[in-house]
């Protein structure tokens, strides 16, 4: 007569490798969706950069900044995808254990409500980040305007944005924060001038000083290789109470946009010296334009 016990022993045996092994093929297969995720992250991130570095604005970055954004993207994508198969490999062992899936699912549901719930602003920064590091909206160095603050970048991640300001102070913006941004270091820039000239002056004369500073400047060996498009006088901006206003334009790199500028102010005042010629406006009296006592009796 055969032996039962012997029998059940078996089954439990067999039983037990095949749980062993459905565990183990789910492992494996974890860890090939893993590596192949990976691979398609690095490729994927791979091709973008290469045509930013290419076409887009990201030509403008060195090759360790741009290394530094495709490491910080590829590492946020795979540990999301990551804790999608461990979820997805953890509900698979449960069932292959024959426990009944139903209160995990469901506690990963209110776990999963919960943390978006409390973390949506989070999960904006991040995307919102990501968006910047792709398409290289500012890096370290750059001159920008985001959330209402002017300042240099000193880093940007993820989540936030360092930015100093003019006085030394450093903002933290979370990206999510961020609605517009105005990058004031990107490429090139134009030296935008009023010049007040009082109508008294001789205006080709004033026009000719202005222009002939802004040639001198352009052929200056310190601020030949700045500037793109020498300043000049384009136009004559409007007429106002006491002059005229001209307009003066011209293009420069765009890291030394406001350098170039205070140059071309201390240019231009002492073109007006030498050939003596009036710059600005003399102040309006106070009591101008109001009737005297004898105009007043007459009228």
């Amino acid at each position: 007569m055969p032996d039962l016990d012997l029998w059940g022993e078996e089954i439990v045996r067999l039983g037990l490798l095949a749980v062993g092994l459905q565990l183990l093929l789910i492992v494996a297969l974890a860890w090939l969706a893993l590596r192949f995720m990976r691979l398609t992250v690095r490729v994927a991130l791979g091709r973008l950069f290469d045509r930013e570095a290419s076409e887009g604005s990201a030509q403008e970055l060195s090759a360790v900044e741009v290394q530094r954004r495709r490491d910080t993207l590829e590492g946020l994508l795979y540990r999301a995808l990551r804790l999608v198969v461990i979820v997805i490999g953890f509900v698979m062992a449960l069932a292959v254990l024959g426990l009944d899936i139903t209160p995990a699912i469901a506690g990963l549901g209110i776990l999963g409500l919960a943390v978006s719930l409390g973390s949506q602003h989070l999960v904006r920064d991040y995307l919102a980040g990501a968006f910047v590091l792709i398409e290289n909206q500012y890096a370290r160095g750059d001159i920008v305007q985001i959330a209402g603050i002017t300042g240099t970048v000193e880093d940007v991640s993820l989540r936030r944005t360092s930015v100093r300001d003019l006085d030394g102070t450093l903002h933290t913006i979370p990206h999510s924060l961020i609605q517009a941004t105005s990058n004031l270091t990107r490429s090139w820039s134009r030296v935008n001038l009023d010049v007040p000239v009082p109508y008294e002056e001789d205006l080709a004369a004033a026009r000719a000083a202005i222009d002939r500073a802004g040639r001198e400047m352009a052929e200056d060996p310190a601020w030949k290789r700045y500037v793109i498009k020498p300043p000049r006088v384009t136009r004559v901006e409007r007429l106002a109470e006491q002059g005229v206003v001209l307009k003066v334009l011209g293009q420069v790199v765009a890291t030394h946009r406001f350098e170039a500028t205070g140059e071309l102010r201390e240019r231009i005042l002492a073109q007006f010296a030498n050939e003596r010629l009036v710059l600005g406006w003399r102040p309006v009296p106070a009591d101008r334009g109001q009737p005297t006592e004898q105009e007043e009796q007459s009228s």
